[in-house]
């Protein structure tokens, strides 16, 4: 099986930059985790240890500091954000913990800020621990609007890792082997790309949105699929071609499937917008919002659905135990406030243009890039072995990645050789400069 998220953790690359720890504390500390933590793909053995975080840096054992473009896209405001420590240390005071059965001040607060940041009428809340839980909780909910049970959602999508989420997801890492058998009814087809066509069309100039009308396609063919799960733009990252959602919303409509979007990495700013579908035109009938949400501190995740589909009273769709805890709540009300007062979204919009025109201008004819594409502080380099054939270069890829480690800057690779950069929107405009000259010179150095 090949894994395409994140860099190997048994490869060469990964074995010379362990060589390379010469302190004895990290060694240990490694040593520790690998054998006191259950193995999984792509997380054991870890890359290095974490001591310390604040802001855009994560410190290691020995002192050594990175600037974190990484950060399971829960550090929006940067690691540690005083307003929200504050925010949670004060919430410890006055209400620890509400049993699911009760409510508190708190936790509607947030359910009723959610629902007025949210277009439409997406307005009704179900909060969770995990995004994971948050996609499947709109499954149920769609199957008990619609009285379906199908789904069509895209390959190569990361959608959580429960069996419903891994069902609807499209990674190999998340559906294969000891992951089935997967729910039925749980269709697919390929998402949009348009330097990467599943259907061999050159761009969205000529194609006539193929991807969409396939969509289309199966929907009627099916019948009766009860939602369509989608990331309104890809994490890894790709952008949709320009009408591609307005195309699969009315598709939707007129098959009578909901429109879930899964807005778990890029939602709350990150993409120059609140929500990344605003940049398209559409509003889903619901969104799953999570890892930012709780400051980077705590984790909670939340769904967020339409009023009018509020229909699943009689059933047991979330019932969990954190469900409205208030000291998640606290955290996440204080993220949405600093988000909104410091102009988080606006700033990611200005901050990503400035990074993509400066690494077009910068990696312009270098023979390895592929692609350079993103919006908003969500943006990546396609490194590719041949132009033309635009076959990913994974091992060149992981080179580039171990060098701006050694120079400070951690990231993700993501789709098997995208050099995945997603700085906090709190991010000042000299360190974003310094970062991107650490990729343009590892990138450069790669090329020869």
């Amino acid at each position: 099986m090949t894994h395409t998220e994140g860099e190997s953790n048994t490869s060469d690359a990964r074995r010379a930059w362990t060589a390379r720890h010469p302190d004895a504390a990290t060694r240990d500390l490694l040593a520790r985790d690998a054998e006191a933590f259950l193995h999984q793909s792509l997380s054991s053995p870890c890359v290095s240890t974490i001591a310390r975080a604040e802001g855009i840096w994560i410190e290691d054992t020995a002192g050594r500091r990175y600037m974190d473009f990484h950060g399971n896209s829960v550090h929006h405001l940067g690691y540690g954000h005083p307003r929200v420590v504050a925010a949670i240390k004060a919430q410890l005071d006055d209400l620890s913990f509400s049993p699911r059965r009760f409510t508190n001040e708190v936790a509607v607060r947030l359910a009723e800020a959610l629902g007025a940041i949210a277009p439409g009428d997406l307005s009704k809340v179900l909060f969770t621990t995990g995004g994971s839980d948050a996609n499947e909780v709109a499954l149920r909910l769609a199957r008990a609007a619609t009285g379906r049970f199908k789904t069509l959602s895209f390959w190569d999508a990361f959608h959580g890792a429960g069996f419903g989420a891994a069902s609807v997801g499209g990674e190999a890492t998340f559906r294969s082997g000891i992951a089935g058998p997967l729910l039925p009814g749980a269709e697919h087809v390929a998402p949009f790309n348009c330097t990467r066509c599943a259907y061999g069309h050159p761009g969205p100039a000529s194609c006539g949105l193929a991807c969409a009308r396939m969509v289309d396609y199966v929907l009627e063919r099916e019948g009766d699929v009860a939602a369509v799960i989608a990331e309104p733009m890809r994490a890894v990252p790709v952008v949709p071609p320009p009408g591609y959602w307005r195309a699969v919303a009315e598709a939707c409509r007129r098959h009578g499937a909901l429109l879930i979007f899964d807005e778990i990495p890029t939602g709350l700013g990150k993409t120059g917008r609140m929500f990344a579908f605003e940049h398209d035109g559409v509003v889903p009938d619901m969104v799953t919002l999570g890892k930012a949400l709780g400051g980077g501190i705590l984790p909670i995740a939340a769904v967020v659905a339409r009023r009018d589909l509020d229909v699943a009273g009689d059933y047991a769709i979330g019932h969990y135990t954190h469900e409205k805890n208030p000291v998640t709540a606290r955290a996440a009300l204080e993220t949405l406030a600093v988000i909104a007062e410091e102009g988080l979204a606006d700033r990611a919009a200005e901050l990503g243009q400035r990074a993509l025109a400066r690494l077009a201008e910068a990696l312009d004819g270098v023979g390895i890039v592929g692609d350079i594409r993103g919006r908003g502080l969500m943006f990546g380099v396609e490194i590719v072995a041949d132009r033309e054939t635009r076959a990913p270069a994974r091992a060149a890829a992981e080179r580039i990645y171990y060098r701006c480690l050694d120079a400070g800057l951690s990231f993700k690779i993501s789709a098997g050789a995208v050099l995945t950069l997603s700085p906090p929107l709190v991010i000042g405009r000299e360190d974003l400069d310094r970062a991107l000259s650490i990729v343009v010179e590892a990138v450069r150095a790669e090329a020869g």
